[in-house]
């Protein structure tokens, strides 16, 4: 669960072996904040505190994520099915658009919540390992790590942390 006040504290060690990580992870999370779909946990600050460490804040959710609905009830409707993988699609549209590859979709991150009407509402989270396309970040990323979940990764994701495109996402889904 995410909230106004709850940061998710993003810190490298003494010597800075996980500064690009948190560095990409704090690129992830402001090119989420501009996105506007329902879909998308809203990203409310992404910034330094006074003592230097980075954090985040996101909205407010209550519900569970996907992995955890599947481990209590089990194979899901597919009524069910079709309608999350559509709301998960609109999320992922938006952020296409804007040059963002999620990278790490997988149950865990698609959070089940419900709107005021009483509907379900997915969300997509964890834009922290998102790949903005290279014209955007204006630097290609240096490292050959893997990101993402393997049993949820494109062929094209494994073979390469850098050859890979939107169509990653749509496989990951």
């Amino acid at each position: 669960r995410r909230g106004p006040g709850v940061r998710a504290h993003l810190q490298g060690d003494a010597h800075g072996r996980d500064a690009e990580a948190v560095g990409g992870t704090l690129r992830g999370a402001s090119a989420a904040a501009n996105l506007e779909s329902e879909h998308v946990a809203k990203v409310l600050d992404v910034a330094d505190s006074e003592t230097g460490d980075p954090y985040i804040v996101m909205e407010m959710l209550s519900g569970a994520d996907l992995a955890e609905v599947l481990r209590q009830r089990g194979t899901l409707k597919v009524n069910d099915a079709c309608d999350y993988l559509l709301q998960a699609c609109q999320a992922l549209a938006e952020a296409h658009q804007h040059g963002i590859v999620h990278r790490d979709l997988k149950p865990a991150n698609l959070f089940l919540c419900r709107r005021a009407d009483g509907s379900e509402l997915v969300k997509v989270l964890d834009f922290g390992i998102s790949k903005l396309a290279a014209s955007d970040l204006g630097v290609a990323t240096a490292t050959q790590s893997v990101f993402g979940s393997p049993l949820y990764m494109s062929p094209e994701q494994l073979r390469s942390s850098k050859r890979f495109d939107a169509r990653a996402d749509i496989w990951s889904l």
